[in-house]
């Protein structure tokens, strides 16, 4: 699982802690397996500690929801620790507050535009343990984290808010709460509270935490308000009788619906905004012509064919003879197991169903081919006169990887399919596991009115599978607008929608503007399976906030809330489509006003927690960003990884050194930090050529005088005094000076300068009798590394991204490997289409990274030769080239 921690500072002793570590920790560290994962996501994490409560409580006000977490925690142990709060939000949450007290310190939250809080958070930069919010890649989660270092006997009091839209999805809104406690807990509750004004038609709580709950969630309703509460006594939380651990572990859920008096919809006006809310039924289903994209190339090998596979199995049978159909499989090849669309009728599903068991995965992946046949087999079916002018024609894309063959720039690919579809067909978007851009299959989804959905990896994604092609089956719809009187609204959100799908709902917000009148009405029309509809609905302006005035549990400024959470997804999205920096500029600009003054904290805006006590002390939380980060990496022997994030690619190279030569990775004079790397060789030559990997790697910080020295058998941390080593055989975490050191067992070692630079180290283990193969390291580098200007080295010198142009695209002497010419630094390249391992989230099989290879060791790529970047020691920084 991979992290973007936005690390933060807060110290609360009053003496500084200048060395300190903690052995087999329950709390710090990235880990790997079931165990592991659970200890990291556990909500309260700290040794000798008292949970006095933990408290979850959700207001949801028509279908928006205001979540509270809050817990009492009191460091009952003999020393100062640190004590961490973790918090798993949905994903399309905005956390909108957070406050800690402790020993009665208060620490309030404010969202502010991204770099004014950090330059706040400069300013009174705190020393010791670091907080903030990471990403974790767990189905529809991420993980807010915080951590506070505090004396023995200190009392922290957590407080978290988070707010979000409720979606409906097949035919119900879905609340879920993650619940990891990690301990008993003497005062544990849940609350969630529903208010629909015009009335609930179900609630119910599906026993997701397992048998041991059962029968222990309450419901209480009524027409229009439903109380759920979840509160577990110490004895009944035990796993078992004896027990003293918390069965308490995963997903709390509610599920309900609403009651719909019409088609027409639902109009709530409130706090000066209004919301209409569209989901009809009981009408026909549309026709659907859908071509089915598959990738088959060799990444989808093993576990995500056969889900796939599987998946396929049960949507064709969910076909009917209205509905038109084809599948196009793909890797370095094109192949269609029908030119035309043929209806979906038994014979023909059995055949198709045939077809895809029999796909062997294989090759490269010529994406953008296979689109463009996709439209063109929708186009010549249209112009056939094959397909129902009501009905809804779709692609559905199914991809784990980035484009390899044919044309590779993800752009024009977007450019080439926006340019051919046509305005009545959809294209839906399928990311298995996280090799693929994501990014792209969302942007290109979007364009072309449809959705992009990450499927993951593992042994339920044929359910994903499933369950993504079921909200999408049964389009009721097509062409609907929801339309209000001149002058009565403004800066309304999307009211035009391309289709209405059963079981979902569409959602038009705006500002009501003022006027004498107390009734709002709206209009909508669409077109159904055999008929035109022309909706009128109407609501008074002021009766549901004199309803909310006499609420206890709701929501009061729901409208407001939910026009701005709409607004800024909206705009978020519009942005990622932008057409040159002008227009994204003004749309970032537009974003940061809303998240400011709603207080949302989203990618561009950060929320700083400062003391009520003169702002001595500052945290800083950022939101994050999607897993699939740009890292510069060198592992094997050694291959080195290059992203350019900038040009949306990956540039890779080989150093032939010789074993003993010291490589140097990172030199940076400004901030005083060099990475470098010495190599081994293996253990005897293979074809007349020794390899070569690193078996040392050592990060030094010149201002303090300490290195951090790793090898395949330890971990030294050294200084001007001391020499401090550290076994793979235990997980361990070690702060000195401002370099910190996170070791996680026989796996990777994480080392930290100041919260600004960081170095992961992977371990490789050989087997001991292997004739060839030794022991070592991998080296990987976040391109979000905090350097000064004078930042060079084999990977350091990339932090300033240079120019890169490749074109002249042709066949090369190996059939799935494209060659092409690269312009780079004035230089002139002949490279090659290729990949290369990345071991951070599958250390044994490693991630295959598609890449252009530069050949000679990087020449001309790199700056000077590789030679210049051997150096005499290990803290030796690089001298000028």
């Amino acid at each position: 699982m991979r992290f973007l921690a936005l690390l933060l500072s807060l110290v609360l002793l009053h003496h500084a802690h200048c060395f300190e570590f903690v052995i087999d920790g329950e709390w710090e560290g990235e880990r790997t397996g079931f165990q592991d994962q659970h200890e990291r996501h556990r909500a309260i994490r700290g040794n000798d500690i008292t949970v006095k409560s933990y408290k979850v409580e959700s207001r949801i006000t028509s279908r928006f929801a205001h979540t509270t977490v809050k817990s009492t925690v009191i460091n009952s142990g003999l020393s100062a620790q640190s004590i961490g709060f973790n918090v798993q939000i949905p994903k399309r949450a905005f956390i909108t507050n957070f406050t800690m007290n402790v020993n009665g310190i208060t620490f309030v939250g404010s969202v502010k535009e991204k770099t004014v809080a950090r330059n706040l958070y400069a300013q009174a930069r705190a020393r010791g343990k670091a907080a903030g919010l990471v990403r974790a890649n767990s189905h529809d989660m991420e993980t807010f984290k915080t951590e506070v270092h505090v004396p023995p006997g200190s009392k922290i009091e957590f407080e978290l808010h988070y707010q979000e839209m409720m979606e409906r999805k097949m035919g119900f809104y879905e609340h879920s709460l993650h619940l990891q406690p990690g301990r008993l807990v003497p005062l544990f509750q849940v609350d969630v509270y529903i208010f629909e004004p015009k009335g609930i038609a179900f609630v119910e709580t599906p026993n997701t935490l397992g048998e041991h709950f059962t029968g222990m969630t309450k419901v209480t309703s009524s027409k229009d308000k439903a109380h759920v509460v979840f509160k577990p006594s110490w004895q009944e939380q035990r796993k078992c009788d004896n027990c003293t651990t918390s069965a308490i572990d995963g997903i709390f859920t509610v599920r309900y619906d609403v009651q719909r008096d019409s088609n027409a919809g639902e109009l709530q006006v409130s706090d000066g905004h209004f919301v209409h809310f569209f989901a009809p039924n009981n009408l026909s289903p549309l026709p659907k012509n859908i071509v089915f994209v598959i990738d088959v190339s060799g990444s989808m090998w093993g576990v995500k064919m056969k889900q796939t596979v599987e998946a396929m199995m049960a949507i064709l049978d969910d076909l009917t003879m209205d509905d038109y159909f084809s599948i196009i499989d793909f890797n370095h090849n094109v192949r269609c197991w029908s030119d035309e669309l043929v209806p979906g009728s038994s014979i023909q599903v059995a055949e198709a169903k045939k077809y895809i068991q029999d796909i062997k995965p294989k090759g490269g992946t010529n994406i953008n081919e296979a689109l463009m046949r996709a439209v063109q087999m929708l186009v010549k079916a249209s112009n056939q006169g094959l397909i129902d002018p009501r009905s809804v024609s779709m692609i559905i894309l199914v991809s784990d990887g980035d484009p390899t063959v044919g044309e590779i720039k993800l752009s024009v690919i977007q450019k080439n399919v926006k340019r051919i579809m046509r305005e009545e067909f959809s294209l839906f978007s399928l990311g298995i596991g996280f090799d693929v851009d994501y990014d792209f299959l969302e942007r290109i989804a979007m364009e072309n009115r449809g959705v992009a959905q990450r499927i993951y990896a593992s042994h339920d994604a044929s359910v994903q599978l499933r369950r993504f092609y079921s909200q999408v089956s049964e389009p009721l719809l097509r062409k609907i607008t929801v339309q209000f009187p001149d002058d009565a609204v403004s800066e309304v959100t999307q009211n035009h929608f391309d289709k209405f799908f059963s079981g979902s709902e569409l959602v038009v917000a705006g500002k009501v503007e003022a006027s004498d009148s107390t009734i709002l009405q709206s209009f909508t029309t669409a077109s159904a399976a055999r008929l035109d509809l022309s909706l009128k609905t109407e609501a008074d302006t002021q009766e549901l906030d004199e309803m909310l005035a006499q609420q206890q549990h709701s929501f009061t400024g729901f409208a407001r809330q939910m026009w701005a959470y709409i607004t800024v997804n909206q705009l978020i999205a519009e942005r990622s489509l932008a057409p040159t920096p002008a227009k994204k500029r003004k749309i970032t600009a537009r974003i940061l006003a809303l998240a400011v003054e709603h207080q949302f904290v989203t990618p561009f805006t950060a929320l700083l927690v400062e003391s009520d006590n003169e702002a001595v002390e500052r945290l800083l939380a950022d939101s994050p960003k999607d897993p699939k980060q740009g890292c510069c990496g060198v592992d094997n022997d050694p291959h080195f990884i290059v992203h350019l994030p900038t040009n949306n690619m990956d540039v890779c190279f080989n150093i032939d050194s010789e074993p003993g030569h010291i490589l140097n990775l990172v030199s940076d004079p400004g901030t005083g930090v060099v990475v470098n790397g010495q190599l081994v060789g293996s253990k005897q030559a293979q074809k007349n050529k020794l390899k070569t990997y690193f078996g040392t790697v050592s990060v030094y910080y010149q201002p303090e005088g300490v290195s951090v020295v790793i090898s395949t058998e330890h971990i030294r941390l050294i200084d001007f005094k001391n020499n401090h080593t550290f076994t793979w055989e235990a997980t361990a975490n070690i702060t000195q000076d401002g370099v910190t050191i996170s070791i996680v067992k026989n796996s990777h070692a994480s080392i930290t300068i100041n919260n600004n630079i960081s170095v992961m180290v992977m371990l490789h283990r050989a087997w001991k009798k292997h004739p060839v193969n030794v022991d070592f390291l991998g080296i990987y580098i976040p391109n979000d590394n905090q350097y000064s200007s004078l930042v060079h080295g084999l990977i350091g010198q990339f932090a300033q991204e240079p120019e890169v142009s490749v074109y002249n695209l042709h066949q090369g002497a190996d059939p799935l490997k494209k060659e092409a010419t690269m312009e780079v630094k004035g230089n002139k390249l002949s490279v090659t289409r290729g990949w290369q391992k990345d071991y951070r989230e599958d250390k044994k099989h490693g991630a295959d990274v598609y890449c252009w290879f530069i050949h000679n060791s990087g020449k001309g790529f790199i700056d000077g030769h590789y030679t210049n970047y051997i150096v005499a020691h290990l803290d030796s920084f690089l001298t000028a080239l």
